[in-house]
């Protein structure tokens, strides 16, 4: 009964528009109350004990090195190497947005970033080359949803952080999975390129272009470098990692390529700092949402429900696809991590999956999540950079829907796609 109150409290909250931090911390309040026997200092206690970790000093660093990224011209840089590579294949520019994300992810670590750095920079491209606004958008919100799995990303520093699962080794075991994502992706571009669907292709970039794309975003391609380099040696943790690259970031942007003012980096300085607030009253409510109900016993029931039904670990696996796809659409990506994961992998490992399997699985599941119509905050963005209606672009984006869905159950019924890495180069 106190567990549906608090449910049902925190659906109330959202339906009304609180925002999900403070609605998290309001039902948190509710169930106490009605519960009788707990203090309410427990919220504050919770929330700071939910923050009070090393590793979350990664997410300044990250978001503080994405804005960098986004403003230093780094991804106009990254597009621009993307095009003179693959701009002359079937379905060029819609390649062009796949491997651009695959550069820009793995150093923004954020989704936002992400979509506002590729889809300001892509979709005029993709206009002027003949694609439908509608075409543009759903193609970016595709990319964009199979990023949050190439690492860096804030998802994987606060999951690690949470449940006690290695961070370095999330980083690594995310390249397998979204390179899944990607193949299917990039196979649906090229059927529409060969159907007519997608307008033709580029020229064939001479090999100066691709000396001077490759020359001038180098030191943009180091930070990956410098990143996993560090992670893999052992030369330092996740979260000195992500020190240091937030100062290679700045001295790039700031002194080498001087897209960066001083003007500039006080209102970077300024959003990090509003961002990072931000993410960490939302991380340290949620802890306190999920803490409540991993005390009251959610787990133990929900491993008795799938006792019922059967199915095992695949069963469960797919079920849990469904729930964080759902839950991505309605908490977003990291509320919907903190919430859910306490209470699902204790019996994801009853059921015999391992716990960086799952991980990985539920993080491309609400990266997904976030781009599910009609609601989902990604592809409402992505609609709003392309200035086009939600429902034009939803009716677009289903297939590259289907195809990510599809290759999260692929990455489900196979673990090894994603614990082949991690015990090849760090056990």
């Amino acid at each position: 009964m106190l567990i549906a109150a608090l449910v049902i409290s925190f659906i109330a909250f959202v339906a009304i528009g609180i925002p999900i931090a403070f609605a998290m911390g309001a039902a948190s309040v509710t169930f106490l109350m009605l519960e009788g026997r707990l203090p309410l200092a427990l919220i504050a206690q919770r929330l700071f004990a939910g923050i009070d970790s090393f590793p979350l000093m990664a997410v300044p660093f990250f978001i503080f090195a994405g804005l960098l990224m986004d403003s230093g011209g780094i991804s106009a840089r990254l597009v621009t190497l993307a095009r003179v590579l693959i701009g002359h294949v079937r379905g060029g520019l819609a390649m062009v947005v796949m491997l651009a994300e695959m550069f820009f992810s793995g150093i923004s670590g954020s989704t936002t970033a992400d979509i506002s750095a590729i889809g300001s920079t892509m979709i005029p491209a993709m206009r002027r080359a003949g694609y439908s606004p509608e075409r543009a958008a759903a193609i970016v919100a595709a990319a964009s949803s199979m990023g949050v799995l190439i690492p860096p990303c804030i998802m994987m520093v606060v999951l690690g952080s949470l449940v006690n699962i290695s961070i370095g080794r999330l980083f690594i075991a995310g390249f397998l999975p979204s390179a899944v994502m990607v193949i299917g992706l990039m196979a649906l571009i090229t059927y529409q390129a060969r159907r007519g669907i997608l307008p033709p292709s580029e020229l064939r970039a001479t090999r100066g272009e691709i000396y001077a794309a490759f020359k001038d975003s180098a030191l943009a391609l180091l930070l990956p470098v410098i990143i996993f380099g560090g992670i893999l040696l052992g030369i330092a943790t996740p979260t000195e990692i992500a020190a240091i690259g937030a100062i290679y970031a700045l001295v790039v942007s700031l002194f080498i390529y001087r897209e960066v003012t001083w003007r500039d980096l006080h209102e970077i300085c300024e959003q990090t700092i509003i961002l990072t607030g931000a993410a960490l009253l939302l991380i340290g409510l949620a802890m306190t949402f999920s803490w409540i109900l991993a005390s009251q016993q959610t787990p133990a029931a929900i491993a008795h429900f799938m006792s019922i039904i059967g199915g095992g670990s695949v069963g469960f696996l797919l079920l849990s696809i469904i729930i964080f796809l759902i839950a991505g659409v309605f908490l977003e990506g990291l509320p919907a991590l903190i919430i859910l994961m306490p209470i699902l992998l204790p019996v994801a490992e009853r059921v015999g999956v391992d716990p960086l399997h799952f991980g990985i699985l539920a993080i491309g599941t609400v990266g997904v999540g976030i781009f599910l119509p009609p609601i989902g905050i990604g592809l409402l963005l992505s609609a709003g950079i392309a200035r086009c209606s939600m429902r034009s672009v939803t009716k677009v984006f289903m297939p590259y829907l289907l195809v990510l869905i599809l290759s999260l159950v692929i990455i489900a019924l196979i673990p090894a796609i994603t614990l082949v890495l991690p015990k090849l180069l760090m056990d």
